[in-house]
């Protein structure tokens, strides 16, 4: 079981590498879009120089491991280089044979961005990396304290900041930009998936009531939270409860049914393990 887990896993970062070399490959790439991470200055450098974007990102990645097992330890594994590698490879192999579908930088600024953004959130999804500017912010956040988030943030701004005075443009900055902001909201659709279920947290005088209610006609398992007023002071049951998107509107009429003056919260829910959901992989 755990060699066919190891497998699945290595096959998906596979898969994950190969769709984010065809977005830099198909759009980014050939239009100077250089959205940030060591991509963006790989193909800022092969623009300039004619260096070959994969094995360039590879250059830049390898020190950066390496910095990274001296300065954080052996956080970074097997799944990082063969991440990085796979995806230097795929890019100097697939380049050759892919297309270049359109020269409009709003269009292969999305695309671009949302492809690549599936790739790298199936690389994620099976607990993969493939390096770059992760690294960087991981050992910047480690020498200096800044948040790694605001550590990624600024290397990302540098480098599509950088590829705008290369280029001489800094409306390809702007369009790197949408790219970034493209690819990041693509990798969180992908790891946590679509908004397929609501979670409903219902404050009520007649909770129990509501409780029964819902599993009677629903069919729902319902957790009371224990809640307390803090003006108030007034201790009340919360109703928790998780249902499918269909039966958002059920479920309201059903509470305002029984109390008028209940505080409704509703929340997506992107992934739902358990009984009447998803199964847990």
């Amino acid at each position: 079981m755990v060699k066919w887990k190891w497998l699945r896993d290595y096959a998906g970062i596979g898969l994950g590498t190969v769709i984010t070399a065809l977005a830099l490959n198909i759009f980014l790439i050939p239009n100077k879009v250089a959205a940030g991470g060591t991509s963006g200055l790989a193909t800022v450098l092969h623009h300039t120089f004619g260096l070959p974007v994969g094995l360039t990102m590879l250059a830049l990645d390898i020190p950066m491991f390496l910095l990274s097992l001296k300065i954080l330890g052996a956080r970074f594994g097997v799944n990082t280089l063969f991440g990085a590698g796979i995806l230097a490879v795929s890019i100097d192999f697939t380049a050759p044979f892919v297309p270049v579908l359109t020269r409009d930088l709003l269009l292969n600024s999305i695309y671009g961005g949302v492809l690549a953004g599936v790739g790298m959130g199936i690389v994620f999804k099976f607990k993969g990396t493939t390096a770059g500017t992760d690294l960087a912010a991981a050992i910047i956040n480690k020498l200096t304290g800044i948040s790694i988030g605001q550590a990624l943030l600024g290397v990302d701004f540098f480098v599509i900041a950088l590829a705008g005075v290369v280029f001489g443009s800094a409306e390809l900055s702007l369009y790197a930009l949408i790219s970034l902001f493209v690819t990041t909201k693509i990798i969180d659709l992908v790891q946590e998936g679509p908004s397929a279920a609501k979670a409903f947290f219902i404050m009520s005088s007649s909770s129990g009531e509501v409780a029964d209610a819902i599993m009677a006609e629903l069919g729902r398992g319902v957790t009371m939270l224990a809640g307390r007023g803090a003006y108030t002071k007034s201790e009340r049951d919360v109703v928790f409860c998780v249902v499918s998107t269909r039966e958002v509107s059920h479920i309201k009429d059903l509470v305002y049914r029984i109390d008028r003056q209940a505080f409704v919260i509703v929340a997506d829910a992107h992934e739902v393990l358990g009984e009447g959901f998803s199964s847990p992989r």
